[in-house]
């Protein structure tokens, strides 16, 4: 007769703990998403204000502070479309490599975008075929079996 007492509890403790299973198993898939690269944002203005300005803040005049951010208003560095390509695709120092979470077409915008605003003036189009090109130049050869 004890048990039968008991077995609400139990049934509702394991009913407790499905959920829990459910709703972590939720979490953890997306938190996977997030990590894996899946940035929604297409212009290069969203993926500035998404991803970049949280370091190079949102005038682009960079900052210090904690670390060093450069500064990417009137930059002339930028003034040749392979070097912001090359960094975005790449990382160079502290700045990771961020270019192999995002497609071409999102590169390609977001590097246009820093060289066409902020006082920067070069007109001159990075392609998503030229940022696929770039990619290629950097990936490790793979050996053959």
């Amino acid at each position: 007769m004890h048990l039968s007492v008991d077995r609400p509890w139990v049934a509702m403790i394991a009913a407790a703990m499905v959920v829990g299973v459910a709703v972590t198993g939720a979490g953890i898939g997306d938190a996977q998403e997030i990590y894996a690269g899946a940035y929604p944002q297409k212009t290069g203005e969203e993926l500035y204000q998404g991803i970049c300005q949280g370091c190079h803040m949102p005038n682009a005049q960079g900052a210090v502070g904690a670390g060093a951010y450069p500064a990417l208003a009137k930059d002339i560095r930028l003034a040749a479309g392979i070097y912001p390509l090359t960094v975005v695709l790449n990382g160079q120092r502290a700045m990771p490599p961020i270019g192999e979470d995002l497609t071409d077409e999102q590169v390609a915008n977001v590097v246009n975008y820093i060289r066409t605003h902020f006082g920067n003036h070069y007109k001159d189009a990075v392609t998503p075929a030229a940022v696929k090109a770039a990619r290629r130049v950097h990936e490790p050869a793979q050996e053959e079996m």
